[in-house]
């Protein structure tokens, strides 16, 4: 006589509903505990320019604001560090804001441009091009900064624009996503332009460009931050304060201990963050599109 089969439960929804609660809040209290380990620190900052010296040089941390916030801002961005007679502020975020935009600018332009050529035309050496612009991968700005150096002080652009932008301007990692992003555009789009007429000139700026628009909206937020953050070659390239980068700047405004304005140092440090956290929040829409896009 065959055996009867257990009925198998069926599951309770009460506790299905409890256990992806339980994960939830789970998940919810990573994320808020990443949150306050990242914003912690830029708190911090932020309070500690609104206070004296005098009390930041005590070793106290407040958590409040102070009401010192106006009088340290407005010095630091007419004066910069008088200690050390640091050039204001404002000088240094507009070479800042000059060097970011136009090596982001620039290598956009280099990339998109390179990446067509490499993409849709057919000429002899055209992989040996492509494969010679990638290994450049694999030597980034400090394994050549030596060489580059001496090649732009040759040339007299040390303390220049165009010494501290240049030598930046190529990207092979932009190229390579322009690559990419190309060969996922159909041949019949290709053949289409062609029937109608359309040469290459045409298809780049009535097809190409509009369909890159979103790559290139998530490059300029990566290649801004990128250029508004460059350290080690300016510190290089630059010893005159006319040209001096905010980065730059801050670093100098580090001295000893008891000869460093911190309340001046952290609203340097804040008015520093202003311009890439403007620019990620005003491209977020496209920045997050560019990356996550599929259907081009």
């Amino acid at each position: 006589m065959p055996q009867a089969v257990p009925a198998i439960a069926a599951p309770d929804p009460a506790a299905s509903e409890a256990r992806r609660a339980r994960a939830d809040w789970i998940t919810h209290g990573i994320l808020v505990l990443g949150v306050v380990l990242f914003a912690l620190p830029v708190w911090l900052v932020l309070v500690g320019s609104t206070h004296d010296a005098a009390t930041i040089g005590r070793g106290e941390v407040p958590l409040l604001p102070g009401g010192h916030a106006a009088e340290t801002y407005a010095a630091v961005w007419t004066q910069g560090d008088t200690r050390r007679a640091q050039v204001a502020v404002s000088t240094m975020m507009f070479n800042s804001a000059v060097m970011a935009l136009l090596i982001t600018i620039g290598k956009i332009a280099i990339s998109i441009v390179s990446a067509y050529a490499v993409a849709f035309f057919s000429f002899p050496g055209r992989m040996l091009c492509f494969w010679a612009i990638f290994v450049t991968l694999m030597l980034p700005v400090e394994v050549r900064i030596f060489p580059t150096f001496q090649v732009v002080s040759d040339l007299g652009l040390v303390n220049t624009y165009t010494g501290l932008i240049v030598p930046l301007i190529a990207s092979a990692t932009a190229t390579l996503l322009f690559r990419q992003f190309f060969l996922t555009i159909p041949d019949e789009l290709v053949e289409a332009a062609k029937m109608d007429g359309a040469g290459p000139m045409r298809f780049f700026k009535d097809v190409v460009l509009p369909l890159s628009a979103t790559n290139m909206a998530a490059l300029f937020v990566i290649l801004f931050v990128y250029g508004w953050n460059q350290y080690l070659w300016p510190l290089l390239i630059t010893t005159s304060a006319d040209v001096e980068t905010i980065v730059i700047g801050i670093v100098k405004m580090i001295g000893a201990e008891a000869d460093t304005e911190w309340n001046r140092v952290m609203a340097t440090t804040v008015l520093a963050l202003l311009p890439p956290v403007a620019v990620v929040i005003l491209m977020q829409r496209w920045f997050v599109k560019g990356l996550v896009e599929t259907e081009k």
